[in-house]
C-alpha cells in the first residue's frame, strides 16, 4: 500500500517528447479558484522542481477561467514528489486536486449524420 506522501511507482506519466531529446512530464491540476493564477501555480509547483509551463484553461467563448489547468515539468521524480505533495491542498481557499494528465479523447468533428 503506499502512504499518502508516496506515489505508487507503477503510475504511468503524461510524458510529451518534443523529439529535442528532452521529455516533459504533464500533469493536471483541478478544482482551482477562477482568481488563481499561472504564476501561483508556478511558484507552488516550482518548490518541487523545475517548472516548464504552466497552462490554465480558459472559456473559448468568455475568456474566463474554468478552474483547471496543467503543468509541465522536465523531471519525473519531481514530478512525482509534486503530485504527491500537493494533491489535496487548499489553494485560494479550494482543495485542488492533482494527479497525472491524460490523453484527451479524440472527438469527433465536422458533420454530423442525421441517422
Amino acid at each position: 500500500m503506499v502512504s499518502p506522501t508516496q506515489v505508487d511507482p507503477t503510475i504511468s506519466f503524461g510524458i510529451h517528447s518534443s523529439g529535442l531529446g528532452d521529455a516533459d512530464v504533464k500533469i493536471y491540476v483541478g478544482n482551482m479558484s477562477f482568481e488563481t493564477t499561472e504564476s501561483e501555480i508556478s511558484e507552488l509547483f516550482g518548490s518541487h522542481g523545475d517548472v516548464d509551463a504552466v497552462t490554465l484553461i480558459t472559456d473559448r467563448d468568455t475568456g474566463r477561467p474554468r478552474g483547471f489547468g496543467f503543468v509541465e515539468m522536465r523531471n519525473e521524480q519531481a514530478a512525482r514528489n509534486a503530485i504527491a505533495a500537493l494533491d489535496g491542498v487548499q489553494l485560494g481557499g479550494r482543495q485542488i486536486k492533482v494527479n497525472e494528465a491524460r490523453a484527451r479523447n479524440e472527438r469527433g468533428g465536422g458533420q454530423r449524420s442525421r441517422w
